[in-house]
């Protein structure tokens, strides 16, 4: 029988975690281990409070941004710049397929995740020490390959974290837990955002070499307080190679036309998650005045979190194919004028000030491409087979990003005007390819 810890700490924990959890009377614990009902509010707090810490390093670092800003000061090359979130995201996704049926055989996975997340902290810290000692091309292809690592880190954190979070929390609380967390991180890039943009934080490469180090604190604190969750050993049945999964499913996936649409569709719609460096370099371009206006990219970017994940949410409920189609029109329109405006003389003054406005929406974009696309995918797959319809469309779009990891050379040999006009054309060919989309949400 689980006792609830005396320390204070632990009740602090346990306070937090009653925010979203009832009290012992009503509490509902059917869809848990029986071990795992009595230390539920203080599971529930250390839930919350790992989360908030990693999403709150991941608005310090944040790939699209601040790591390019960085990399833009110690005088790195475009093609490092342009990798970034292409190796971030791919490397996130692809050795899930290798890792998950694995960490699924473990009886407690809570270690894996906390692993995995010190992993972050280590490379986080490495990235601040590189970008602190080095410059040019050494520094920023030093900062990929710690990158890569960090990636890798999140791929264990992520592939065991639903895991971990069904064993300890019950049904029906789980989006709360996750969601409180998300919100306070939210609150806490907001706050970095306007700390940067009215000057209470100088926008300086010291201050968010600093940002690198708080932010490898906090994954650092995530992991060690991941380790105190209250996990009860088995729940390990079920262990699919992911890997084997697609590969004895494949041609019967590929077969399926909606499906191949909706693949290409995700692909060509990864330009709304690879554009961002690209838009805080061309508002750069016309004087290093303009990298200044970091801070009102990061603001750009939580607000269009918050407006855009609720209305695209609803919406995509209603129709994810128009969702999807609307987006992409929104992200050929912006990225087209961000061409334009960044490509040509007479507007160089004016771009920089326009830009973060631009990001904004664009960002709005990639909110309606992520929920539709999950929306989209979760309606059309089959129930039985959505697991492999999932892995086998995350592979896809782990390889696509790969591949597109390449655009920072075109950024170096044609400059970044010329990159957002071909993600311009990328997203405007995701429209005759979305139109052919079925309605899943009517059948």
């Amino acid at each position: 029988m689980f006792r609830q810890p005396m320390c204070p700490a632990m009740n602090v924990f346990a306070g937090l975690g009653s925010l979203v959890v009832e009290d012992e009377a009503n509490r509902v614990c059917r869809d848990i281990p029986e071990g795992a009902c009595a230390p539920q509010p203080r599971n529930a707090g250390l839930h919350i409070a790992s989360l908030t810490a990693t999403k709150a390093g991941d608005a310090l670092i944040d790939p699209k941004l601040v790591l390019p800003w960085l990399l833009n000061a110690v005088g790195a090359p475009a093609a490092a710049i342009g990798v970034l979130v292409p190796l971030r995201e791919s490397l996130a996704l692809l050795p899930q397929l290798f890792t998950s049926h694995r960490v699924r055989r473990l009886a407690q996975r809570k270690w894996v995740w906390a692993f995995g997340s010190a992993i972050e902290a280590v490379a986080v810290a490495a990235m601040a020490a590189t970008l602190f000692a080095f410059e040019g091309a050494l520094a920023g292809w030093l900062t990929v390959a710690w990158l890569a690592v960090f990636a890798l880190g999140r791929s264990l954190a992520s592939v065991s974290y639903k895991d971990v979070l069904g064993k300890t929390i019950s049904k029906g609380r789980r989006g709360s837990v996750t969601g409180l967390a998300g919100s306070a991180a939210a609150a806490f890039a907001l706050a970095f955002g306007v700390s940067l943009t009215f000057g209470i934080l100088p926008l300086e490469k010291p201050v968010l070499l600093g940002a690198l180090v708080v932010a490898a604190l906090l994954w650092a604190v995530a992991a060690f307080l991941f380790t105190l969750l209250h996990e009860e050993p088995g729940a390990n049945e079920g262990a699919v190679d992911g890997l084997a999964a697609i590969a004895n499913s494949a041609r019967a996936l590929w077969a399926d036309r909606q499906f191949r649409l909706f693949c290409a569709m995700r692909g060509l719609l990864t330009v709304t998650a690879l554009a961002p460096p690209y838009l805080l370099l061309s508002a750069g371009e016309g004087g290093s005045h303009a990298l200044g206006q970091l801070g009102s990219f990061l603001l750009a970017s939580a607000f269009a979190a918050i407006a855009g994940s609720y209305v695209w949410g609803r919406l995509s409920d209603r129709s994810s194919r128009w969702v999807l189609l609307l987006s992409a029109a929104s992200a050929a329109t912006v990225l087209g004028v961000a061409a334009a405006f960044s490509a040509f003389q007479p507007f160089n003054d004016l771009w920089p000030l326009m830009a973060p406005f631009a990001f904004f929406l664009l960002q709005i974009a990639y909110q309606g491409v992520r929920q539709g696309r999950n929306t989209h995918l979760t309606d059309m797959a089959p129930a039985d087979d959505r697991a492999v319809y999932t892995a086998f469309s995350n592979t896809f779009i782990g390889i696509v990003l790969l591949a597109m990891g390449g655009f920072g050379l075109v950024a170096d040999w044609l400059g970044t005007p010329a990159v957002l006009a071909l993600f311009a054309l990328l997203a405007l060919a995701a429209l005759p390819v979305g139109w052919q989309l079925d309605e899943v949400q009517r059948q």
